[in-house]
């Protein structure tokens, strides 16, 4: 049965017996010529399944499939939403979830541009709901590339949008939208290493994609789903094993 719960009868999702949840925030927004404008929510959302797949009493809740994404409307299609509307509804599907019952939520971003407003949005519902438990995964591009081998990607460790890392991702789980015969990119060689800079796309590359997606593989995105999947399962079953109480031992008021 899906584990999604957009797929369910309110049957199937009392029968589910959920107990815990995960949210993909993603955006609709140009990702070089070459995938799909919905990559961000596309990736996010079908980590999440398959983590869903295999855990315990994870339901996997709708995406949220527009985001921050003011800094990249160079490029066409962008569709944007602001970051204090993004942050109100962050908040309001984690309130909702947590009165429906589930106390534990785990949240995988997609998108660079939702990394703040996912931070504050959880941290106020934490404040709010302080029994409420909240993992987040802010930048699944970043942590593939610690989980990986060093050998794994040829060109800037994997990274930019739409570049290496996130092209072969997408080629390997959804070919069937991507035209990577139009890969082209931009490596922006001249950032600084130790600040980040608040940068519109369009001063870091005209092809509306970062990195270099040519020398994106399926091979690689298979690796990289796997590496993902199995640190997303791992720590959600460790959260399970100590109830999400992860107090130290020695813990004391």
């Amino acid at each position: 049965m899906s584990h999604e719960v957009m797929k369910m009868t309110s049957h199937q999702y009392r029968e589910g017996h959920y107990d815990k949840a995960i949210i993909a925030l993603g955006s609709c927004e140009c990702h070089g010529p070459h995938l799909a404008q919905g990559t961000d929510t596309l990736v996010s959302k079908m980590l999440a399944v398959k983590a869903a797949d295999r855990l315990k009493g994870l339901l996997v809740l709708p995406p949220i499939t527009i985001g921050c994404s003011e800094h990249y409307d160079t490029f066409p299609f962008t569709i944007s939403i602001g970051f204090e509307t993004m942050i109100a509804v962050i908040k309001d599907v984690l309130r909702t979830t947590y009165k429906n019952g589930i106390k534990h939520i785990f949240i995988i971003s997609g998108h660079d541009g939702n990394i703040a407003p996912a931070e504050i949005a959880s941290r106020q519902i934490k404040v709010e709901y302080p029994d409420i438990r909240i993992a987040y995964m802010p930048e699944w591009w970043i942590k593939a590339g610690e989980l990986l081998p060093p050998d794994t990607f040829e060109v800037w460790n994997g990274l930019g949008h739409a570049g290496e890392g996130e092209s072969s991702i997408a080629y390997y789980l959804y070919e069937e939208w991507c035209e990577p015969a139009l890969a082209a990119g931009v490596v922006p060689d001249k950032l600084p290493k130790d600040v980040n800079i608040q940068w519109l796309f369009g001063e870091l590359t005209n092809t509306g994609a970062s990195g270099d997606p040519t020398k994106a593989t399926k091979e690689k995105g298979e690796k990289m789903v796997k590496v993902l999947v199995d640190c997303m399962v791992d720590t959600i079953n460790a959260l399970d094993a100590c109830g999400w109480d992860y107090k130290s031992s020695s813990h004391s008021i």
